[in-house]
C-alpha cells in the first residue's frame, strides 16, 4: 500500500502539495480560531454532578451577583508602617476614582473601615465585574483598573496590587501569550540548528519548519472546528502543546523518511526510486506509530475531566494530520529537490565507517544481558523516585514570580487568612420551595464556623449576620474562610468531603446544602483527575498493545514493549520528582503532569519502540540471528531514533523557558522521558531484550521468519544512518 502511494506522490508531487496548500487555504477562510475553543476556567471542565459545580448552577439561579465577579485591589503602605486615617481616606478617593473612569464591565467599586486589616497593614477595595469566566472584554478590564489606579496611588506612599480570579485569569494569558512567542522561537531556532549539525544542509533543516508550518494551519483549523462542532473546550495551554507536538512529532517523522532515504541513495538507488522505497518502509513504521498515538491520546475521551476529554482527541487529530503529510507532502517536497535536499554536504553520498553507533550496535550484540541490566536498572533507580510523589492543585502558584495578581495575594496575607480570596460557599435551597427560617439559618452559619477547617466567615450584611438570602427568600448563602490555604490539600479535604458532611448534618430538615467556591472546585478536579488517571491508563495501555501486535503479530514483543513503556512512565516521574520536589523545594507536582508525561512519554515515545522493533524485525528476516540483528538494528536504527529524541527532547525543553511552573515543570519532565525512550529504551533495553529472547520474541507468530521483503545490505550497500 505505502508503496502504491510512495510512486503516485513521488511522480505528482506538485498535485499534492497544491491540495495541501488549498486546504491550509480552506481551514483559515472557514474554520474557527483555536482561542475560540479554549478556557483557563478550570470549572468549565467538570461534567453537572460534581456538587461544586451544582453550587455554581443554584449561584447563579438565585443570586443575581453570582452571575458578576470581583477584582480586590489590596492597598498597603511601601514603608510597610500601619495605615493612617490620611491613608484610608486616601484609598476611598481611590475606590471613587475607579468607579468614576467608565472602565467598560465595572458595576461599582467599594472600600471602607470594614476593609481594613485588624493590624491596618492592608485595605480593600472591592471592585465589582460584570461577567464571570475568563471573557476576553472582562479580562481587558483588569489593565485598564491598574492604568486608572497608576496616577492616583503616585505620590501618597501607598501601593496597589489587583488581584482575585478575574486579574489572575489576565495575569495567566499574558503569562501563556509570552510563553507561546518564547517556545515558537526557540523550537525554531533548536531544530533548525540540530538539523543543522545532523544534515549540515540548511535545506534539510528548514524543510520541517516550512512542511509542519503548513501542517499546523490545517491541525489547528481542524481542531478547533471539532471544538466547536462537539461544544467542547480546550484548556487554555492546547496552543502551546499543539505546536510542540506538530513540530517535534512532524520533524520525528520527517527525520525517519531522510535517513531511509539518505541511506537507499548510498545503496546506490537513483532519486525517485529511493524516495519511493523510503516511504513504501518507513510509511508503515510512520503510520503504525501515529496510530499508537492517535488511539492513546483519544483514550481521553474516558475522561471526565473536560480539560483532558477535549486535550486528547485535538491532539490525535494533529498528529494524524502530520503523518499523513509525512507520507505525502514530505516526500513530494523532497521529490522536487532530490539529493539537493542534503545540499552542500556530501556526506549522503558515503558511508561512515566506525561510527558510535557500530560500536554500541556491537555491544548490545555481544553482551545483550548486560546491556538489559544496565539500562533497565537506570529506569528502575529513576522509578523510584516516584514513591515520594505529591500532588499541587494551586493553580495560582503557576503564574510567574512577580505578577501583580501574585504580589496582590501575598500583600493580602499581610492582613487576612489566607483564604479570603476565595471564601468556601455553603448554599441552602428550599426543597418545597417555601422561605427558609432566618434566625435558623443564622444559627446554621454559627455552625458551619465550628467545623473543622474553618476559620471564619464573612458577614452578609452591616448587621454582621452571616447569612445571606435570595431575593424570594428560598436559598440562603454562607460565605465561610478556610483557616490555611484554599488550594492546600487539608483545605481540599474540608472543601471537598468534610465540610460537605458537616452541612448535611447540620442543615435542618427540608433543605439541600452545596459546597462551592474555588476550594471546592479543585477538590472536585482532584477527584476526577484520580478517577481518569485510573480508567485511562490501563485502557490506553490495552490499545497500544493491540496497535503493536497487530503490528508484529505477536504478543510476546508488546508485552515487554508496554512494560518498558510502564517503567519509562515512572522513570520519568521519579525524575521529577527528584528534581523539582528534592532538589527545588516545590510542595509537589502540577496535578496534570501526569496525563501529560501519558500523552508524551507513553504515545510519542512508542514512536521509537515502534522505529527499533521494526528494524530488529526487518534485520531478522535478513536472515540474521538475533544477537546480530540486534547488532545492526542499534547501528542503523539507532542514529534515526536518537537524533529524532534528541530534536523532540530539546523541543520540549524549551518549554521551561516560559516562565510558568507547570510549564517549566512539563518541559523538564516530557524531555527527560524523551531522553529516557529514546536513548535508554529503545536504543538499548529493547534491543537487548529482543537479542535475549531470539525467536520467542516473535511468539505466536513468524515476524522474524526469512525472506521478507526488506532488500539485503550488501557491503556496497549498507543501511548507515550517521548523523554527519
Amino acid at each position: 500500500m505505502f508503496e502504491r502511494l510512495g510512486r503516485i506522490v513521488v511522480y505528482n508531487p506538485w498535485k499534492v502539495i497544491l491540495a495541501w496548500l488549498v486546504a491550509a487555504a480552506a481551514i483559515v477562510i472557514l474554520a474557527p480560531s483555536l482561542d475560540d475553543v479554549t478556557s483557563q476556567d478550570q470549572a468549565n471542565f467538570l461534567p453537572d454532578s460534581y456538587e461544586s459545580v451544582q453550587a455554581m448552577e443554584v449561584a447563579e439561579q438565585d443570586f443575581a451577583q453570582a452571575n458578576d465577579s470581583t477584582a480586590t485591589v489590596v492597598v498597603k503602605r511601601a514603608d510597610g508602617q500601619p495605615l493612617t486615617e490620611a491613608d484610608q481616606a486616601k484609598v476611598s478617593e481611590m475606590a471613587q476614582q475607579v468607579q468614576a473612569a467608565g472602565i467598560p464591565r465595572v458595576t461599582g467599586a467599594q472600600t471602607g473601615p470594614g476593609t481594613v486589616s485588624p493590624n491596618k497593614q492592608v485595605q480593600l477595595i472591592s471592585i465589582g465585574l460584570q461577567g464571570v469566566g475568563d471573557n476576553p472584554e472582562l479580562l481587558d478590564a483588569i489593565p485598564k483598573i491598574r492604568d486608572t489606579l497608576a496616577p492616583a496611588v503616585a505620590g501618597t506612599g501607598l501601593s496597589t496590587a489587583v488581584t482575585g480570579d478575574i486579574a489572575l485569569w489576565s495575569d495567566n494569558q499574558d503569562a501563556f501569550d509570552d510563553a507561546f512567542v518564547i517556545v515558537g522561537i526557540a523550537t525554531f531556532v533548536l531544530i533548525i540548528v540540530l538539523l543543522l549539525i545532523i544534515y549540515r544542509s540548511p535545506i534539510a533543516a528548514f524543510l520541517p519548519i516550512v512542511t509542519v508550518g503548513v501542517v499546523s494551519t490545517v491541525a489547528s483549523g481542524m481542531v478547533a472546528l471539532f471544538a466547536k462542532t462537539f461544544d467542547m473546550q480546550a484548556d487554555g495551554s492546547m496552543g502551546i502543546i499543539l505546536t510542540i507536538v506538530l513540530y517535534g512529532v512532524g520533524t520525528d517523522y520527517i527525520l525517519f523518511l531522510l535517513f531511509r532515504y539518505r541511506e537507499r541513495l548510498r545503496a546506490g538507488d537513483d532519486s525517485k526510486t529511493a524516495l519511493v522505497a523510503s516511504v513504501s518502509r518507513v510509511g508503515e513504521v510512520i503510520a503504525s506509530a501515529a496510530a499508537a498515538i492517535a488511539i492513546a491520546f483519544s483514550a481521553l475521551l474516558l475522561a471526565v475531566f473536560g480539560g483532558f476529554r477535549s486535550l486528547g482527541p485535538g491532539l490525535a487529530i494533529a498528529v494524524v494530520i502530520m503523518a499523513i503529510a509525512a507520507v505525502t507532502l514530505v516526500p513530494a517536497v523532497v521529490s522536487l529537490i532530490g539529493p539537493k535536499v542534503f545540499w552542500p554536504s556530501k556526506s549522503w553520498q558515503r558511508t561512515p565507517k566506525g561510527s558510535m553507533f557500530q560500536r554500541l550496535g556491537k555491544f548490545t550484540g555481544r553482551r545483550p544481558g548486560v546491556v538489559a541490566l544496565a539500562s533497565g536498572g537506570v529506569m528502575v533507580v529513576l522509578a523510584l523516585g516516584s514513591l515520594g510523589m505529591k500532588w499541587n492543585y494551586d493553580q495560582n502558584s503557576q503564574l510567574p514570580e512577580g505578577t501583580e495578581s501574585t504580589q496582590g495575594i501575598q500583600d493580602l496575607q499581610a492582613g487576612f487568612p489566607e483564604g479570603a480570596l476565595n471564601p468556601t460557599t455553603v448554599y441552602v435551597r428550599s426543597d418545597n420551595g417555601q422561605q427558609l427560617d432566618k434566625p435558623a439559618m443564622e444559627q446554621l452559619a454559627k455552625r458551619l464556623i465550628e467545623a473543622p477547617g474553618i476559620g471564619g466567615a464573612l458577614p452578609a450584611g452591616q448587621d454582621g449576620t452571616y447569612a445571606g438570602f435570595n431575593q424570594a427568600g428560598t436559598t440562603a448563602k454562607i460565605d465561610l474562610l478556610l483557616d490555611g490555604s484554599p488550594y492546600s490539600p487539608k483545605s481540599l479535604d474540608v472543601a471537598g468531603d468534610e465540610l460537605r458532611d458537616f452541612a448535611k448534618d447540620a442543615a435542618p430538615d427540608g433543605v439541600t446544602t452545596y459546597v462551592g467556591g474555588a476550594s471546592s472546585i479543585t477538590a472536585d478536579i482532584r477527584d476526577a483527575n484520580t478517577r481518569d488517571l485510573l480508567v485511562i491508563f490501563p485502557v490506553a495501555g490495552l490499545l497500544i498493545a493491540i496497535i503493536l501486535g497487530l503490528l508484529l503479530r505477536s504478543i510476546v514483543a508488546p508485552l515487554y514493549l508496554l512494560i518498558a513503556v510502564v517503567l519509562g512512565f515512572f522513570s520519568t516521574l521519579g525524575a521529577t520528582v527528584l528534581v523539582f520536589q528534592g532538589i527545588d523545594g516545590r510542595p509537589g507536582l502540577s496535578f496534570m503532569l501526569p496525563t501529560i508525561l501519558y500523552l508524551f512519554v507513553v504515545a510519542i515515545g512508542t514512536d521509537y519502540n515502534i522505529l527499533m522493533i521494526a528494524r530488529l524485525r526487518e534485520e531478522a528476516r535478513l536472515g540474521h540471528d538475533p544477537r546480530t540483528a540486534a547488532d545492526l538494528a542499534v547501528e542503523h536504527g539507532g542514529p534515526s531514533v536518537g537524533a529524532a529524541g534528541l530534536i523532540l527532547a530539546g523541543t520540549f525543553a524549551s518549554m521551561i523557558l516560559a516562565g510558568l511552573a507547570f510549564l517549566t515543570e512539563m518541559g523538564f519532565a516530557v524531555s527527560i522521558g524523551i531522553v529516557i525512550s529514546a536513548f535508554v529504551m529503545a536504543m538499548f533495553l529493547v534491543p537487548s531484550i529482543t537479542a535475549l529472547l531470539g525467536h520467542k520474541a516473535w511468539w505466536p507468530g513468524h515476524g522474524d521468519a526469512p525472506g521478507g521483503t526488506a532488500k539485503p545490505v550488501t557491503e556496497k550497500e549498507p543501511v548507515g544512518a550517521a548523523t554527519h
